[in-house]
């Protein structure tokens, strides 16, 4: 399919750059570097190509450490699970500090309670400056006890501020996992796992099930004509107007590259298809400007297939048939919706069938 096809000429233009910086900074071509490169010209973390900015900026190149730096930072698959572990430790100190202030706690109560036993007995063989001795051991106990119950309580005030924060922490760590970073749609992971999801729990309630894939009209073009920094900024749009468009249990979803996907739980096809067209118009009213310029570059139009799922549907089954109406909408004129019950779409599937 055409789609398919400028997929791989926009991947191979990415491996392009990614080459040509290795050779200007004469960087050994590892699989590590290549990673960094490439990572780099898509502009898929907007994170990792600030720190690579700044760097080659205060030093003119990038050294073995700012390398190393720059892929365990952005890149090491261990990152994630790294994070997560130093929040589940710090989480564990803080659970051990507040059992010891605990114990501590205890052991300074049963020592008031033996304080109080040992002096009620002296209460009956005490004369009158014997009880006032007595009076005056108490409160200083009660005192002691109340210091402790206090610095108890600063503790645990303190603990359950510091584990909220690491549970913010650690959420965010969750969430940056499952989210695309230059759009901050849910990603790939995020999508397949929903969906998974989402078809067994229709198969259980028996409510309908939609699935909008969307791909971006000739984006291949505004890579080539204006560069991957304003592909960037179309994928942002795009995904704004998806976004805005969907609401309640749905998941909007980065599918890959210029691609877009919605899970639409408890949605009939034909509602999918109303949320398909609005998410249509969304974009194609949105006029581009380039940023560094101020230079208008027109207008970018989607078009989207939409498909519901059948009965027997695996999530390859409804994604294959939602595939085929974006490529029909796409081969028919693009800038449009097609569903699998369009006529348009209707003689594809029949072909393919046979």
């Amino acid at each position: 399919m055409s789609g398919h096809s400028d997929e791989h000429e926009r991947t191979m233009a990415f491996c392009d750059i990614a080459l040509s910086q290795i050779k200007a900074l004469r960087q050994p071509a590892t699989p590590r570097n290549y990673e960094i490169w490439y990572s780099y010209a898509t502009g898929y973390q907007p994170s990792l190509n600030q720190k690579i900015n700044e760097t080659l900026s205060q030093n003119g190149t990038l050294s073995e450490a700012d390398l190393d730096n720059v892929y365990e930072t952005f890149l090491a698959p261990s990152r994630l699970t790294d994070r997560i572990n130093t929040v589940g430790s710090k989480v564990m100190g803080e659970i051990e500090q507040v059992m010891a202030m605990i114990d501590a706690a205890a052991g300074s109560a049963s020592t008031y309670t033996e304080s109080l036993a040992d002096m009620s007995e002296m209460i009956g063989a005490s004369d009158r400056e014997g009880l006032r001795a007595i009076v005056e051991g108490l409160v200083a106990t009660a005192k002691e006890m109340e210091e402790s119950n206090h610095k108890l309580e600063e503790r645990l005030s303190a603990s359950k501020k510091e584990i909220t924060e690491l549970q913010v922490n650690l959420e965010a760590v969750r969430t940056e996992s499952l989210t695309d970073p230059l759009t901050q749609l849910a990603n790939r992971k995020f999508f397949d796992t929903t969906l998974q999801d989402a078809i067994a729990f229709a198969r259980d309630t028996g409510e309908p099930l939609s699935l909008m894939l969307t791909d971006i009209d000739h984006f291949k073009k505004f890579n080539d004509t204006f560069g991957h920094l304003t592909g960037d900024q179309v994928l942002r749009l795009v995904a704004m107007s998806v976004k805005q468009n969907v609401k309640g249990q749905d998941t909007a979803a980065r599918y890959g590259g210029e691609e877009f996907a919605v899970i639409l739980p408890n949605t009939v096809l034909r509602a999918a298809l109303t949320v398909a067209d609005h998410i249509r118009r969304a974009v194609m009213t949105k006029e581009l400007m380039k940023r560094s310029t101020g230079e208008h570059l027109g207008r970018v139009t989607i078009s989207i297939g939409v498909a519901s799922l059948q009965p027997g549907d695996t999530a390859a089954a409804l994604i294959e048939r939602a595939d085929n109406c974006l490529y029909a909408a796409k081969r028919h004129g693009r800038n449009r919706v097609l569903c699998e019950a369009d006529p348009e779409v209707l003689p594809e599937q029949a072909m393919q069938v046979a």
